[in-house]
């Protein structure tokens, strides 16, 4: 039985727009020749900033971004990525190959990137090797509107108005590559670190804290009992940060198993097995925080998630490049569901990472450039952003192989501010087409279109040779009789449906 009803009347949670956020870290090719070309380079760019990737990302409506790390961010001061390019200084991102950074791609950078793009920046700060005064002066930097060193030094390096940065990391893994940290010692060095990462002005920063890796459910406790409250004056947090990436085994050197293409379908069915982990890992974090912060004040922020392989053959062993294909997109449909029902706690999340790393949205080789099936899914499910929540009910035949059993069908609905229901759903099957009832109530139906993302091979992806292999097309399996919507679902694919 492959069922799914809802109610037009019962949506009220927002599904914040921020859910479909982005992460880019200085690694690999993500931030230099994924961004950043320099405005010396022959490739199309704005003051050094590549223009298809920036047309591309406008195109999926990127809401926020995160950066510079990940691992870098505590390692990174910010002060060496200031200034004329040509005087910073450079330095060895020892997390990711032992390469030179030159920070040519600074703060002032990265705040036009999100300018070009026209979504809210998001900052991660370094308390794994940085200073208490250091955070506070890059805050003070970004945005304070007075007169002091900061704001002097920044009008020295052209920018006279501040930028009004809203979302603020106070460290990242702070339990691994960010220190090594007990919960408490970081629950202390959070309260501090946060306390110098002032509002100026109307500005209020949205303070986010380093929170668990995976399923370390002592860390979400100690984290919202000792620094979720400030002493009766109201949350000290206002975000917790989950990390949970999707693959086969992480091997002591920290890379994964697993390739990204040419796997069998008892690697299709694990990873896609372990994504749908997510939706046990919201719930039993998110207890935990209802426990201590009842209102939900303090927002859950999953902002590193998504599938990790091997590196593609032939590449840089710690660039972390991989391929994209059908199954990522399945993986990211299923995770934006869970985030979707979840998101009166799930107030944002980042996929990592957006070019050239890991699940990214986009790829390019010197001048060329190509869309993954990731970036369509993101495409896809935009309609989503701070649409309001229809909460659907699954009935889903399982779809099984080896030592794992799943749902085939995967599903979100919501009702945009023109009153359009949509209705996003994926069918993990790589085999089968699954017809599926939609049982619509609550509105007066009075037709159905729809578009279809899906591939004829579990491995199916596109490349600079073929770029368009996989793509959205129109999708005509969908029939609207009265408040029965029966859909034909194609194996291994992603749906998105509008009922007017």
């Amino acid at each position: 039985m492959n069922e799914i009803t809802l109610d037009v009347k019962l949506a009220k949670t927002t599904i914040d727009k921020n859910i479909y956020g982005h992460f880019s870290e200085h690694l690999g090719r993500c931030i230099y020749e994924g961004y950043w070309v320099g405005e010396d380079s022959s490739i199309p760019n704005v003051r050094g900033i590549r223009t298809d990737v920036v047309d591309a990302l406008r195109k999926i409506k990127v809401p926020v971004l995160r950066w510079p790390g990940g691992c870098f961010a505590d390692e990174y001061h910010w002060m060496d990525g200031i200034g004329p390019r040509e005087r910073r200084p450079t330095m060895i991102n020892t997390h990711w190959g032992g390469v030179v950074e030159n920070n040519h791609f600074g703060t002032h950078e990265f705040m036009d990137l999100c300018a070009q793009l026209e979504c809210e920046p998001y900052v991660c700060g370094n308390v794994g090797s940085g200073t208490v005064q250091e955070m506070s002066q890059w805050v003070e930097y970004i945005n304070f509107d007075g007169k002091s060193p900061m704001t002097d030094l920044r009008q020295d390096n052209g920018r006279a108005d501040p930028w009004s940065m809203r979302y603020f990391g106070v460290g990242n893994e702070n339990w691994g590559c960010g220190g090594r940290m007990r919960p408490e010692y970081y629950a202390d060095l959070y309260r501090r670190y946060a306390l110098y990462s002032r509002d100026y002005g109307e500005n209020e920063l949205f303070r986010i804290a380093c929170g668990p890796r995976n399923d370390d459910y002592h860390w979400t406790e100690v984290l919202m009992e000792q620094a979720g409250q400030d002493e009766g004056r109201g949350p000290a947090m206002d975000g917790l940060a989950l990390h949970y990436y999707t693959s086969i085994r992480r091997l002591p050197d920290g890379t994964r198993e697993g390739s990204a293409l040419g796997f069998e379908e008892a690697q299709w069915i694990e990873i896609v097995a372990k994504g749908l982990f997510m939706d046990e890992l919201v719930r039993k974090h998110s207890t935990i925080m209802d426990k201590y912060d009842p209102q939900q004040k303090v927002a859950l922020i999953v902002d590193e998630w998504g599938t990790w392989f091997k590196v593609e053959p032939g590449t840089h062993p710690r660039f972390l490049y991989q391929q994209n294909s059908i199954r990522d997109a399945i993986v990211a449909a299923t995770h934006l569901d869970i985030f979707n029902k979840h998101s009166h706690r799930v107030r944002m999340a980042n996929i990592a990472q957006t070019v050239n790393v890991l699940q990214a949205m986009i790829l390019t080789d010197k001048e060329k450039m190509l869309l993954t099936p990731t970036y369509h899914v993101f495409e896809m499910y935009s309609v989503h952003q701070d649409a309001t929540l229809v909460p659907v009910d699954v009935q889903s035949d399982s779809y099984s192989y080896g030592d794992y059993s799943v749902p085939a069908i995967s599903a979100s609905a919501s009702v945009d501010g023109d009153g359009k229901l949509h209705i996003t759903l994926s069918n993990a099957n790589p085999h089968e087409d699954i017809g599926v009832s939609v049982f619509v109530r609550g509105m007066k139906a009075g037709g159905v279109s729809g578009r279809v993302l899906q591939g004829d091979v579990m491995d199916a992806h596109n490349t600079f040779e073929r770029p368009n292999t996989v793509r959205p097309a129109a999708f005509d399996g969908a029939k609207l009789d009265g408040d029965m919507l029966e859909v034909q679902m194609p194996k291994m694919s992603v749906v998105v449906l509008e009922v007017a």
